[in-house]
């Protein structure tokens, strides 16, 4: 009979160490903040773990561009990130793939807006996108990630943006960022075929 209360008491115990273990991972996974300076609004980065790459996921909560961009058309299968000052819109699955391949690498074209952006006014924006490998050591063999000087952009559906090509010189963990005056946007994302 006294077997029972040292029953209750381990399973008390296990769930106990049960829950202090998911709240430490989910410490680990938390976002980890940054300032639009801009703006000082909180840019959180939250990063989980896909192919050994921190890819960005949604931000809590979630970003809702300004409008009028808050009623363009949805892209589905993605999410907008970043903040008035500077955002993109980025895959849910933290991956571009089957992206085309040329001699300099694997081209994808970055969308990116800002509140005020308008593309007949601005045709050549002050933006400028570099990139970094994450998952593998800095090598002064490895070409870097080539990006075109940025152009205007707009529809209907994605209304006034800028626009910048970029070439992956090789497939892999990648850090972007873009940086327009005097504010600042990185994502990480996985380039697979």
């Amino acid at each position: 009979m006294k077997k029972q209360p040292v029953l209750v008491l381990l399973l008390t115990l296990t769930s106990f160490l049960i829950a202090c273990a998911g709240s430490a991972v989910a410490q680990q996974n938390e976002a980890t903040p940054t300032i639009a300076p801009e703006t000082s609004e909180p840019t959180t980065i939250p990063l989980v773990s896909s192919n050994d790459c921190p890819a960005t996921v949604p931000q809590i909560p979630a970003f809702t561009p300004p409008a009028p961009y808050n009623s363009l058309a949805s892209f589905n299968g993605h999410f907008w990130f970043g903040s008035s000052a500077l955002w993109t819109v980025l895959p849910q699955t933290g991956v571009w793939e089957y992206l085309p391949h040329n001699p300099n690498g694997y081209s994808q074209k970055i969308l990116w807006w800002r509140d005020g952006y308008v593309w007949n006014e601005e045709p050549e924006p002050n933006l400028f996108v570099t990139g970094e490998r994450l998952d593998v050591e800095a090598d002064a063999e490895m070409p870097p990630l080539i990006a075109s000087k940025a152009t205007n952009a707009f529809a209907s559906d994605i209304g006034s943006a800028m626009l910048v090509g970029v070439d992956f010189p090789t497939l892999g963990c990648w850090k972007i960022t873009g940086r327009y005056n005097n504010a600042e946007l990185s994502f990480v994302i996985w380039v697979q075929e």
